[in-house]
Parts: structure tokens; C-alpha cells; sequence
């Protein structure tokens, strides 16, 4: 491809750069995109509280649970003994929570800018982010930085103005690549001539539009050439980690054998020093993130293609890992009920009574975990609009939702509380017999009048729902409770029933002293 000798002009870079700020900034998807982005970052693991968030953020994009759940199941991840993963609950214990937002965030823009009209080369820049971000978890796994799993994050950032141009300039994203592949100039170099800002400035402006931390937004700023010394802080050593793994990214991309190479060699004189890493913990590392990235696209029904040795750089360069499908895969559709009830209901509920099982066999799952799966499987299972655990406060002699999953949940969190002084209402006396309860039709004025103002009052449009207390020896704990905006006439048959009553005694055993 020819390119133009005479660079453009500092009005045009500026214009170009103005619009593609606009349109990335400006656009509507765009916009979408950088919410969720912002979003998912923002979410921390300290607590029980980001666990459910990711939990809820995953549940409420069924391609996205299809996806984390998938990618739960294959062979790098699957559990010694086999048992599926069921639940987002399960998976994110299973892969981590800092895994699992990564993913999330990869997701997020293979879904947004992988239906770019200008497929391939949008799709090569998006496999050098989800490599990159595998590059940057192996990292981040032998680190001594507290919180160095942030550096996966700035690595699948590491090449967001680059596939922000493919996508949305790509006659100036062929024009960078031709320049730069004629060897006389570097991508950044090619780039801020074209664009007048470099890719790396671009991703930096990008990123902190869609109010990215400053710790992130940091570590994308280019290297120094030369040898990399041990970095003096977490933010040097991330921006060091960033660089590492675009670049072992771009190496995986071009070569079936990367360790034999001497651009591997190069890579390890380069930062072997400050990474700590020797020429066999890199080759181990090779390894690993390509067995990573083929469980990665197998989730996202991505198909591999073979890798071209060393191919010239520019349009058409070849794509170690060539997009196939970039859709959500499975497309069997479920059959519900009039209420919303799935007809598969029997065989989701079993599928998360093994999981719980299988998680609390492990020994290292916390009440909250085994609370929070048994909630998503009563919530996914039986098909229910909004389903919350209510838990004693002794402090403020209240029953006090804790978690929540479905509509409005943060609202509706809040205003589900009780006092624990008894009153002859539905929830007390649930409570007061041990009695698991279906409703269902709770417009029937005999039910209606059982139910409290303030339940009413929060969900006045509830017209089925279930209540199962947490009593142990006779002292009430609380409640799971989940309801739909429809009737349930079909009601729940008796295995449904003993599956729900499992799952129940699963929290009932974590509660018990």
C-alpha cells in the first residue's frame, strides 16, 4: 500500500484527532461502553459487597453469564472432579474475582467494536488485548505489590487507541500500519503523524473520559527504550508490565514456536531484570497464557486460526487467533411459564444444589459465598423478577435484606426491613412455623391481607413469590425471599420442592454453630 510522503498538516492532525475524540467519546455505544468499563474497574474485592456486585453485574447480561460460565467449564479450568460450574457465584470463586472482571472487561469490548465493518483488523487488535491481559495475570500472579492484579487491567488496555482507530478511522489505522511497517518510523512515531496525538495519548484521553484511575491510566505511558531497571514502586512496575505483555502479545501473534525466537531473547534482555524472569519461566509463561487465551476464546465461541510466521506488518497482517464468530454462542431457547417460570426449572435447580455442594466440599467457602450461589440459583432457576436474603440486625431489632439480585435490587434492598417483633403477618409466620411458603397468586385477598404495609408498599406489583425462613434450634435468623409480576398457577412440584429444600439446608448447615 502506497502512503503519502508529505505528512499532514498540524490543522489536519488536529482535526483528525478532534473527530476521533468526538466520535469515540461522543457516541452514543461509545458512551455505553465507557459506563461499563468505569463501572466494572471501580468494583474492589475487599468485601463481600464486590463479589455480589460482579456477581449481579455478570447476571444481567445473559451473554455475558453464557460466556464467564463457559469459560468456568473448559478444560484449563474445570474442577478436578469434573462438577460443571452452574452459577456466577461458583465461577467467580472458582476463577477469582480479579479474573473474572478482567474477562468481564474483555468481553465488554469484544462485544462493543467486534462488529466494526472492518472486522480483521479490529479483531487482531482485540486478540493483543485479551493476550496482553493473560500476560499481565501470570504477571501479577508472582508480584509481591499489593493489588497487582490491576496490572491485567492496564495491559488489556495497553492497545485501546489502536483498536479505537481500526474501528472507528480505519483508513488512518491503514495508513499508521503502512507507515510504520516501512521501517523508517515506530507506531507511535507513525501515529502522531497521522492522528497528531500518538496511540498511546489517545488511549490515555480515552481512558480518562470514561473516568478510569489515574493508577491505571498511568501505568500506559510508553517506556524508556533500552533496559528496564526493577521498577522503585507498584506504578513503575505496572507501566513496565503493561509494555511486557502488548509485546509478549504481539510475539504469540506471529510465531508458532515464540521462545526460540530472537525477539523473545530480545524481550527478556530487555526486561528479564526488572520482571525477574529467566528464558525458562518466559517459556513457561508462553505456555500458559496460550493455554489461557484457548480457554478464553472457547468461551467467547471464538475459532482459532494457525499462526503465519513472520508475515509483513499492515492490512491483511496475520491473526494468531482469527475471530471465527464473535457471537454469544449458545442459541437454545428456554420455554417459560405465563409467570416467567423456566420449564427447565427441575434441571437448573439441580445443577445448583450440586454446585453449592461441591463448593462448601471444598472447605474454603465463607457463609457469604454459599449465600450469595444459593440467591443466584433460586434467582436463575425459578425465573423470578427480584430475590433477596433478609437477615437478623440485633443492633436495630431488625430483619435487614443483605443481597439482593434483579430489578431495581438497590432500591428494593434497602426498603426490605422488618422489625423482629412478631406480628401476624406472612413473613413472621413463615418464620414462626419453619414453614416454606409458595404463593401463588398474591392478589387473592386472603394472602393479601396476610401480607405487611411495607411489603406492599415496596412491591405492589408482587403477584407470586416464595418465602423460606432460616431457623435454626428455634432461633430466626431470616429469610430468602423472591418474587415475579405474575401468577404461578403451575405452583412447584414436589421435586422442585426437595431440590429447594436442599438448597436452603446448605445455608441452614453454614449458619449452624
Amino acid at each position: 500500500m502506497a502512503v503519502d510522503s508529505n505528512p499532514p498538516s498540524a490543522n489536519e492532525t488536529r482535526r483528525v484527532r478532534a473527530a476521533l475524540l468526538q466520535k469515540v467519546c461522543g457516541d452514543e455505544d461509545m458512551f455505553a461502553l465507557g459506563t461499563s468499563v468505569a463501572r466494572v474497574v471501580q468494583m474492589a474485592s475487599s468485601d463481600d459487597k464486590g463479589t455480589h456486585d460482579l456477581a449481579y453485574y455478570v447476571l444481567s447480561d445473559v451473554a455475558l453469564t453464557q460466556r464467564i460460565l463457559r469459560l468456568s467449564n473448559t478444560p484449563t479450568y474445570r474442577t478436578a472432579s469434573g462438577t460443571s460450574v452452574t452459577t456466577i457465584s461458583r465461577a467467580i470463586s472458582l476463577l477469582g474475582f480479579d479474573n473474572v472482571k478482567t474477562t468481564a472487561l474483555a468481553m465488554l469490548l469484544v462485544d462493543a467494536l467486534s462488529n466494526s465493518a472492518h472486522a480483521q483488523s479490529v479483531r487482531l487488535e482485540l486478540e493483543n488485548a485479551l493476550c496482553a491481559s493473560l500476560v499481565g495475570r501470570e504477571m501479577a500472579r508472582t508480584s509481591s505489590y499489593q493489588g497487582a492484579e490491576e496490572a491485567s487491567i492496564a495491559a488489556l488496555f495497553k492497545n485501546l487507541g489502536s483498536l479505537l482507530v481500526a474501528s472507528h478511522e480505519h483508513a488512518r489505522y491503514r495508513e499508521i500500519s503502512a507507515l510504520a511497517a516501512g521501517g523508517k518510523h515506530t507506531v507511535g512515531q507513525a501515529s502522531q503523524m497521522i492522528l497528531g496525538c500518538s496511540y498511546d495519548a489517545l488511549t490515555e484521553a480515552v481512558l480518562a473520559e470514561w473516568k478510569i484511575p489515574d493508577s491505571i491510566v498511568r501505568s500506559l505511558a510508553p517506556l524508556p527504550s533500552g533496559i528496564q531497571k526493577p521498577a522503585a514502586s507498584r506504578g513503575e512496575w505496572m507501566r513496565q508490565v503493561a509494555s511486557f505483555s502488548m509485546e509478549v502479545s504481539k510475539l504469540l501473534a506471529r510465531s508458532v514456536n515464540p521462545a526460540a525466537t530472537p525477539d523473545a531473547r530480545s524481550l527478556l534482555t530487555r526486561y528479564g531484570v526488572a520482571l525477574n524472569l529467566d528464558a525458562d519461566q518466559m517459556e513457561d509463561m508462553f505456555a500458559s497464557v496460550q493455554a489461557h487465551m484457548t480457554g478464553l476464546l472457547q468461551s467467547m465461541n471464538m475459532q482459532p486460526q494457525p499462526r503465519i510466521e513472520e508475515a509483513p506488518m499492515g492490512e491483511g497482517l496475520p491473526n494468531v487467533l482469527l475471530l471465527a464468530t464473535m457471537d454469544a454462542g449458545e442459541t437454545a431457547e428456554d420455554t417459560f411459564y405465563p409467570s416467567g417460570k423456566p420449564h427447565n426449572a427441575r434441571e437448573l435447580l439441580l445443577a445448583g444444589v450440586q454446585d453449592v455442594t461441591q463448593m462448601r466440599a471444598g472447605g474454603d467457602a465463607k457463609l457469604n459465598d454459599v449465600i450469595l450461589a444459593v440467591l443466584e440459583t433460586l434467582y436463575r432457576s425459578m425465573g423470578f423478577r427480584f430475590a433477596t436474603v433478609c437477615l437478623k440486625d440485633p443492633r436495630s431489632g431488625q430483619f435487614r435484606a443483605r443481597v439482593a439480585f434483579g430489578e431495581d435490587h438497590q432500591r428494593r434492598q434497602a426498603g426490605f426491613v422488618f422489625p423482629m417483633a412478631p406480628t401476624r403477618d406472612l413473613f413472621h409466620l413463615a418464620m414462626e412455623n419453619d414453614a416454606d411458603l409458595m404463593i401463588a397468586d398474591a392478589g387473592s385477598s386472603k394472602i393479601r391481607d396476610l401480607l405487611p404495609i411495607w411489603h406492599r408498599n415496596l412491591l405492589p406489583d408482587a403477584r407470586s413469590f416464595i418465602v423460606l425462613p432460616l431457623v435454626v434450634g428455634k432461633v430466626q435468623l431470616g429469610l430468602f425471599y423472591a418474587d415475579r409480576i405474575h401468577p404461578a398457577p403451575e405452583g412447584v412440584p414436589p421435586d422442585e420442592t426437595s431440590l429447594i429444600k436442599a438448597l436452603k439446608g446448605q445455608v441452614l448447615v453454614a449458619l449452624s454453630p
